[in-house]
């Protein structure tokens, strides 16, 4: 602390080089595992969006200091801008190649605000920042994204929609997500509106029974100069990889040519998800790239998804960090089975707890069949109350 200001080390867990791990933590062993790559974004992300909740001034040094090039790219210099103009607050340091911003947390408002990365960079991200914060605003909010709908190194929008909106949803509160226009590496140019109203607290879940798969379904997608047979390659290379392990369960994986009028350039991709029992969904999803062969494509969404059911968790390695926001805001205690911990889900975790009062124990679980790697992700949350309701 700063005086009041919080004062924050971007540099540290994932804001130092992809791949250096962190210490396991006093309270339960942490293990690493890989999900999308770390690039020091979680950090801004989850700290500026509690410090705009809880009215703490920030500090945050040493933005991304590992990274080839250091400080704020264009994506998260937007997300910090989306954030001062949700609370009307002031933010220092706001500029690309930043290593350095101060902000200072207004009051969240509702209404129509408007984020534009003008590059690829992901729109799912820029919902990450926003929609913890507008949940605890004072009226209903209309969120205008433009970027990236399918990014490297982020969800899917896809996967947004399919996997992490039911079970975020899960805390008692709703959102619409309509997807107006996609768009692609490099120039994005996609855009997606959200609907949210605020509540007045969020309740705490409980995601730890796997139950038996009942379903596997997906969307495997090309858009611009692309021919639909490579979303059917896809779809196909994935359905045999499923096949191998999973014989008695249909798997309906649609092909998919998105609209010229509704996608901005060239771009393919498939995400598979599987439904269990309890209504969990986990998944696996690819992003084609010129010179990658189509069936690797679906191959490598289909091994994704397989070795998230593997680990016998009740969310996969994409869905762990963005539930941790959540749990430390929501009243009660949360608990979710995931497979190993993420140093992207590490981060979250500890920047939650040095702007909240939340204390999470990660735990391994106690499985009857040794072969699984499960840990229990536990929340004491700190039951934030929206006072402008």
């Amino acid at each position: 602390m700063d005086g009041d200001r919080v004062d924050i080390d971007g540099g540290i867990m994932e804001g130092v080089s992809a791949g250096a791990g962190r210490a396991a933590g006093p309270r339960g062993r942490r293990r690493l595992s890989g999900s999308f790559s770390p690039q020091g974004g979680q950090i801004l992300r989850v700290s500026t969006a509690l410090s705009c909740l809880r009215g703490l001034p920030l500090r945050v040094r040493r933005i991304r200091a590992g990274r080839s090039q250091p400080g704020l790219r264009p994506q998260h210099l937007m997300g910090l801008e989306m954030i001062r103009d949700l609370c009307e607050g002031k933010l220092e340091g706001g500029e690309i190649g930043s290593t350095e911003i101060t902000f200072t947390p207004g009051k969240i408002k509702g209404g129509t605000h408007v984020a534009d990365t003008k590059t690829a960079g992901s729109v799912c991200l820029l919902m990450q920042v926003a929609m913890p914060c507008v949940l605890f605003a004072a009226s209903p909010s209309e969120l205008h994204l433009k970027g990236g709908t399918n990014a490297e190194m982020a969800p899917q929008i896809d996967y947004t929609l399919m996997v992490f909106k039911p079970i975020v949803e899960k805390f008692n509160f709703t959102f619409n997500c309509d997807i107006k226009k996609r768009g692609y590496y490099p120039q994005g140019g996609g855009e997606v509106t959200v609907q949210m109203s605020p509540v007045k607290e969020l309740s705490p879940i409980n995601l730890t029974e796997r139950g038996t798969v009942t379903k596997i379904y997906g969307r495997a997608f090309v858009a611009g100069a692309l021919p639909i047979k490579l979303a059917k390659d896809m779809a196909a290379a994935a359905v045999r990889c499923i096949r191998k392990e999973i014989r008695d369960l249909y798997i309906n994986i649609q092909s998919v040519r998105e609209p010229d009028d509704q996608a901005v350039g060239t771009g393919s991709g498939i995400i598979i998800v599987a439904e269990t029992s309890t209504g969990c969904l986990l998944a696996g999803s690819s992003l084609g790239k010129r010179g990658k062969n189509s069936d690797k494509v679906g191959i490598e969404a289909a091994e994704i998804l397989l070795k998230n059911l593997k680990h016998g968790g009740a969310v996969d390695d994409s869905l762990q960090d963005q539930l941790i926001i959540f749990m430390a805001l929501a009243k009660g205690v949360s608990r979710v089975k995931s497979g190993p911990v993420t140093l992207h889900t590490q981060t979250a975790i500890h920047f939650a707890e040095q702007l909240t009062e939340a204390k999470f124990t990660v735990t391994k679980s106690e499985e009857e069949d040794p072969s699984k790697d499960a840990y229990i992700i536990e929340c004491q949350g700190m039951g934030m109350i929206n006072s402008n309701l």
